[in-house]
């Protein structure tokens, strides 16, 4: 029986493991040469021509030397949550989550950063279905996402893209994104995603009130909007970031049920921006 059991474990990581490497051959990796360029162009179209700082960044480094401040938004209770989404792979690099992805194909997939632990074989069952898998690949099992709570000081309502956050009747409103990092097992027993992204109304404004508390203290530093859009120029847009340091478990089966319903459209994982690593591109954190 327990030779049995043994082996069946072994199949399981062995299968995962087979999907993973699958996965990873038949995607497109450009060398370094391709990402350093970029990384060159974001300096020369940002650097001295009035942006804020920028990200993601690896939040365990505090150095930065942008000096084009503002104001921290608010709390995130005095906020309207306008939009929620999630990268594949983390943008941020930090706490629980260090490993680095690959290069991916220079356009934001297949990099980021992913999350340091393991799972257990049970966990790492795969499933049946095709999971978020609108836009391109299904999610799988042992998957890292990055989740972005946006939330608004405008007068805003939960919907659609980064659009919902905006308003005519507010030209510079304060961002805030809340993001939190999690890996997803097939484990009925992790945290179910739709709770995890419930909207409420509480005092008066949107809220996401089932955001963990127990990850970690968050890190919190003055950055940009982020997305592969902008490898090679800067975001315009000033965002208050709040990350925290450890990986939440979540149940993919739940995943899947929310990209195939939810108020903000979204039923696909979005591709990640490069790390902001240049000094002057980032603002300086307390750690």
């Amino acid at each position: 029986m327990k030779k049995t059991m043994i082996a069946k474990c072994a199949c399981i990581i062995s299968l995962s493991a087979f999907t993973l490497t699958s996965a990873m051959a038949g995607a497109k990796t450009v060398s370094d040469s391709v990402i350093a360029e970029q990384r060159v162009a974001l300096e020369k179209n940002t650097n001295g021509k009035g942006f804020g700082p920028q990200s993601p960044r690896d939040i365990d480094q505090g150095y930065g030397t942008n000096l084009r401040s503002f104001g921290t938004a608010p709390s995130r209770s005095d906020l309207n949550l306008c939009n929620i989404h999630f990268h594949k792979n983390a943008e941020h690099k930090g706490g629980e989550f260090t490993s680095f992805a690959g290069n991916g194909d220079g356009k934001g997939h297949h990099t980021g950063y992913i999350y340091d632990g393991k799972l257990s074989a049970a966990q790492l069952k795969p499933v049946n279905s095709n999971i978020c898998s609108a836009k391109g690949d299904s999610l799988n099992v042992g998957d890292t996402l990055e989740v972005h709570f946006v939330y608004s000081s405008a007068q805003v309502t939960p919907g659609p893209t980064l659009g919902a956050c905006l308003a005519e009747s507010t030209m510079n409103p304060g961002l805030r994104v809340e993001g939190q990092v999690i890996v997803l097992a097939n484990d009925k027993n992790a945290l179910n995603f739709s709770q995890l992204t419930d909207v409420e109304k509480v005092n008066g404004y949107y809220q996401a009130p089932n955001i963990p508390t127990n990850m970690g203290v968050p890190v919190e530093y003055l950055g940009s909007t982020t997305g592969p859009s902008y490898n090679e120029k800067a975001s315009p847009l000033q965002v208050s970031w709040s990350v925290r340091p450890n990986v939440a478990m979540v149940d993919i089966n739940s995943v899947g049920k929310w990209c195939n319903d939810n108020v903000f459209k979204e039923d696909h994982a979005h591709a990640v921006r490069n790390l902001v690593q240049n000094p002057k591109l980032l603002s300086p954190i307390s750690l």
